[in-house]
């Protein structure tokens, strides 16, 4: 499913008008991203966290020819399931 798909199902599910529906999954986007941005995260009980792992400097091996080099560190977003979303999936 893409964004396009979220947003039709969303609008069939809500009765919203589907640019409606675009909009607030839009508006949904763009609030996780800034909040994870600014170094917070965000807890949807019974879904699951969004949050920022740090990636600590390391050295790594180009496949391509055996050459070690050096990666920076880095943040990296990550989303944890939420028990009663993995439940659902595990039906």
């Amino acid at each position: 499913m893409n964004k396009a798909e979220l947003a039709a199902k969303m609008a069939e599910k809500t009765g919203l008008k589907k640019t409606e529906a675009e909009k607030a999954l839009k508006a949904f986007i763009d609030a996780v991203t800034e909040e994870l941005a600014a170094g917070g995260d965000v807890r949807l009980v019974g879904f699951g966290t969004f949050a920022v792992k740090s990636r600590s400097a390391r050295t790594g091996v180009n496949p391509r020819n055996g050459e070690k080099m050096n990666i920076a560190a880095s943040k990296a977003p990550a989303f944890k399931a939420g028990k009663a979303f993995k439940d659902a999936v595990n039906r």
